[in-house]
């Protein structure tokens, strides 16, 4: 018998799908049993989840851990970690179709000077100012995608242009109308209360209230509780997570970014409409930067120039520790959600725990630094490989 014949008759010849198999009795390895604890860690969020566990435990075996964990204290943070959360979701989505939106952080300045200026000084209902900041974040966000998929620059470099314009016109501006880098009272006589709660409001306070009646939650001298509800903004955080997870993971269009993230060409070449994908995922970072400058002005009834500052750092972040890839084509916004919890917690957790808020930037590299290093340990781990991923 030949060498063909005896490799024939050893069944690796190649079958009628083109697939040279393995010898008889040698199980496929595309037909192997994967783990169950090997399917949660190859999920882009299992380094960011266990991170969330390890920093929650870490915290309830400090002092004022009763605190920090307290219906008022876990308030707060979730408060801080949903702000974070509504920019962290657009820009993990941007990253994930393989670009960076610097200019996150000053388009929340930008669309706060808006605000206060259409509203304070060109007389325009509360509803009509924040529409205009709305406006100007869609122009904004388009001119942004179209100068990076027209002229193939970095968007590392477009956008970080953009972080000086909107920072400098925002300063510029306001000190040119008012003579200082704030606009005060912009919620003083505009009857507008329905448009402002839908930013600043609470959910369930009629609930809370009844709980504060009862003795289950704190409540002030008045009886009025400490904390009155749900706040408008980790309602509308939880409702663009849930939303962006759909269209991630059900949808076309969450196909398409993941392909644009992966790779362009060959997205290109199989019908992708890869520069519409990105723009429009410009369009939506900058309109999330809005909608914090919005939740923002209308709790503080005032703007502020100076308001998102590196806000576009903590924004990618959230991102990285989520488990995004800087390269793109890899991510889930649950992982970003938790990823924007650990933020908010380490950051309240410190100030309850009496640690030295000093620290705070040094705990959060490293913390960055873990995450990564995790996320890509856990990657590796889990696909069975030395490395890439």
């Amino acid at each position: 018998m030949t060498a063909v014949e005896e490799q024939v008759a050893d069944n690796t010849a190649p079958d009628r799908f083109g697939i040279r198999s393995k010898r008889s009795g040698e199980a496929d390895e595309r037909l192997a049993k994967t783990g169950r604890m090997t399917q949660l860690l190859r999920r882009p969020e299992a380094g960011a989840a266990g991170g969330l566990v390890a920093t929650i435990i870490i915290f309830a075996l400090l002092p004022g851990a009763a605190n920090l964990y307290s219906l008022q204290g876990s308030m707060t943070f979730l408060t801080l970690s949903a702000e974070l959360g509504i920019i962290a979701t657009a820009a993990a989505l941007l990253m994930i179709a393989g670009e960076f939106d610097l200019s996150v952080g000053s388009m929340i300045g930008f669309a706060g000077v808006v605000i206060g200026l259409t509203v304070r000084h060109l007389g325009l209902p509360l509803w009509g100012g924040i529409g205009c900041a709305f406006a100007v974040a869609i122009l904004v966000g388009y001119l942004n995608g179209l100068i990076v998929v027209k002229t193939r620059l970095p968007s590392f470099i477009v956008t970080l242009a953009s972080l000086f314009i909107l920072r400098g016109l925002s300063i510029g501006i306001t000190r040119a109308v008012t003579g200082r880098t704030q606009i005060p009272y912009i919620l003083d006589g505009v009857p507008d209360p329905a448009t402002a709660g839908l930013f600043n409001g609470h959910l369930f306070t009629g609930f809370f209230q009844w709980m504060g009646t009862q003795g289950w939650i704190a409540t002030r001298s008045d009886g009025v509780p400490f904390v009155t509800g749900i706040p408008m903004s980790i309602v509308w955080w939880l409702a663009l997570t849930v939303l962006a997870g759909y269209v991630l993971t059900q949808t076309k269009y969450g196909n398409w970014i993941f392909a644009t993230g992966g790779d362009a060409t060959v997205a290109r070449n199989v019908g992708v409409p890869v520069d519409r994908v990105k723009i429009s995922l410009f369009i939506y970072t900058a309109c999330a930067a809005t909608l914090l400058a919005t939740i923002q002005v209308m709790e503080a009834g005032s703007a502020d120039t100076t308001r998102g500052l590196l806000k576009e750092f903590e924004a990618i972040i959230a991102a990285v520790i989520g488990g995004v890839l800087l390269t793109g084509g890899y991510g889930t916004v649950w992982g970003v959600m938790f990823g924007a919890l650990i933020f908010g917690l380490v950051q309240m957790g410190i100030f309850y725990t009496g640690i030295d808020t000093d620290w705070f930037k040094v705990f959060l590299g490293l913390v960055i630094l873990a995450a990564v290093l995790i996320n890509n340990w856990i990657r590796v781990k889990a696909l069975g490989r030395g490395g890439g991923r």
